[in-house]
């Protein structure tokens, strides 16, 4: 499980992460007590929910899936959703977690 920093700006709202989630992962997203899950690609669940005003991420790989493909489509469509959801990109999300990390 991993947690994401929402940047200034980006509501910790369950229904606009749904919303990214519905513009990033097509297809059926269920809804249960605040939590979101689907699957896609190469990731056979995605589970998604606000805690602490921070965003929470749980997910599992699908191990069968070889086709590097997919693997590349499905780590883009995450990334993508990432960015949308928290407003920060890649590189601003590893600093954020080594700040978490050492404390700052």
């Amino acid at each position: 499980m991993q947690q994401y920093k929402l940047k200034r700006g980006f509501k910790p709202d369950i229904d606009r992460i749904y919303s990214v989630m519905t513009e990033c992962f097509p297809g059926e997203i269920s809804r249960n007590e605040g939590t979101l899950e689907t699957s896609y690609g190469a990731m056979s669940n995605i589970k998604v929910w606000i805690e602490n005003k921070m965003l929470s991420v749980d997910t599992v790989s699908d191990k069968t899936v070889t086709d590097d493909q997919t693997v590349m489509q499905t780590n883009k469509a995450f990334r993508d959703f990432l960015y949308k959801a928290t407003g920060y990109t890649a590189k601003e999300r590893v600093k954020n977690a080594k700040k978490e990390v050492s404390g700052e």
